[in-house]
């Protein structure tokens, strides 16, 4: 009999969170511009009024997102390169972490 052959498997669930956060930021923002588009239509404002709010409030959102995704992401490989840099000696991860998420509280 020939030795079984180990199928190897490669996932791709670890690389998903980039999809994750452009479906959770795209509901977001459609929510968010739609709702200030029948609030400023509900005010009975002009067709010029409604879709420079709207082009305004889809812009502010972008940025808004992509400052907030900008912070997220430098502050994890920040954490990430600090605590495998190995400055916190021998003591793992959680550990390693507290004494930077205790600086904001003292």
């Amino acid at each position: 009999m020939a030795a079984a052959k180990r199928q190897i498997e490669h996932h791709s669930v670890a690389r998903l969170g980039w999809l994750r956060a452009a479906l959770l930021g795209a509901n977001d923002g459609l929510l968010s511009t739609a709702s200030l588009i029948i609030g400023v239509a509900s005010a009975h404002s002009s067709r010029e009024s409604v879709l420079i709010a709207g082009l305004s409030g889809l812009v502010a959102g972008a940025m808004s997102m992509a400052a907030g995704e900008f912070v997220s992401v430098s502050s994890q490989a920040d954490s990430e390169a600090r605590i495998w840099r190995g400055r916190a000696g021998n003591c793992g991860p959680i550990r390693a972490a507290r004494p930077t998420s205790w600086r904001g509280y003292m």
